[in-house]
């Protein structure tokens, strides 16, 4: 690449591995690149042994190494024992036990620290992610992308996740200072360049999809259709629901730092207008005059939820910078259970 190439904007850059020969691709030592999964699990036992037969027939085929990386997150039903025994059979498993229950995004960054492969693949372990997909992910890799994301065309939810989640994505679409895509999980394949990017991240109240967003490289969409859950219900509460939502918005967005004074302008136009209002009506129409208790009241009733709503929002960010300062580990490790070894750590 000349010198020139090299101070281009990073958007204007081809892909890197464009034309590159195919060893260039291959891990020291092997004829094939690696590939490694990243599988966050929360109470998912039932879905273990149906997700690892899955991704076993659809990578079969695939000439590359694989890497099968779980992230046990504190889970209280049979999921770690299942896992170990999963290993016990397939020896490119690796295990890694957290020490509780640290939410789906931290989860997915410890297999992202733990991953070792030339592409990342991170799927949920529910099956609402099909394994066959991933093959489509893996062939946009091969043909140059850094990353290759998931992005539902139709999805088997409720009409009210489906409703949250349309919201959501187009006030995100709208509002965030980088361009996230609509419609996506964080079920996508990154380039090791990408994942080594992304550990660069501090964040502690993580979102991997605007993270991946504002990291760059090449991307491009994988459309599928999402199925439901093969087993089990969500773990997804309201509650996490709107954390994540937070998460994204606050985290990738200035626009409710800068909603607090437009929202300060509109009410203090409509006091000028409130104002003259009452000035007019003194003036030309004193007979019209009502009592203004109630109106002063509601008035004053009205800012002051105003003042709540947007000191909630500057305490929302002042906790973000208050986590992020405090400099605690991200997670800790419960225990490793790497590939090929008999006993883990």
């Amino acid at each position: 690449m000349s010198v020139s190439e090299h101070e281009l904007p990073a958007h204007q850059q081809k892909p890197a591995r464009l034309g590159k020969p195919a060893a260039a691709l291959r891990p020291v030592g092997t004829g094939r690149p690696k590939i490694s999964f990243v599988l966050p699990v929360f109470n998912e036992a039932d879905n273990l042994s149906k997700l690892h037969a899955e991704l076993c027939t659809a990578m079969d085929p695939v000439d590359c190494d694989l890497e099968l990386i779980f992230v046990n997150d504190g889970s209280t039903d049979d999921s770690l024992p299942r896992l170990l025994a999963l290993r016990d059979l397939d020896r490119r498993i690796v295990v890694l036990d957290l020490a509780r229950n640290y939410g789906q995004q931290v989860a997915i960054t410890a297999g992202l620290d733990a991953a070792t492969g030339n592409a990342v693949i991170v799927m949920d372990a529910d099956l609402q992610d099909p394994p066959a997909v991933s093959v489509q992910l893996i062939d946009k890799w091969r043909q140059g992308y850094d990353v290759a994301y998931a992005q539902r065309r139709t999805r088997q939810d409720n009409w009210f996740k489906k409703a949250t989640a349309n919201i959501f994505y187009r006030l995100l679409h709208r509002l965030a200072d980088v361009d996230i895509p609509r419609n996506t999980g964080d079920f996508r394949i990154l380039d090791r360049r990408v994942v080594e990017e992304l550990k660069k991240f501090e964040e502690k109240d993580r979102f991997l999809r605007g993270m991946v967003s504002y990291v760059g490289f090449s991307q491009t969409a994988v459309p599928f259709d999402r199925p439901e859950r093969y087993a089990g219900t969500s773990h997804y509460s309201l509650r996490k629901l709107v954390k994540v939502a937070s998460d994204g918005f606050l985290g990738f967005s200035t626009f409710p730092l800068t909603l607090i004074s437009r929202v300060g302008y509109a009410v203090a136009l409509l006091s000028v207008v409130g104002v003259l209002y009452v000035l007019v009506q003194k003036l030309f129409f004193p007979q019209l005059l009502v009592a203004g208790w109630a109106f002063i009241v509601i008035s004053v009733l009205f800012v002051g939820g105003l003042q709540l709503i947007m000191l909630g929002l500057l305490g929302s960010y002042t906790g973000r910078i208050y986590r992020q300062v405090q400099n605690r580990p991200l997670y800790c490790l419960k225990g490793h259970h790497p590939a090929g070894t008999p006993e883990g750590r």
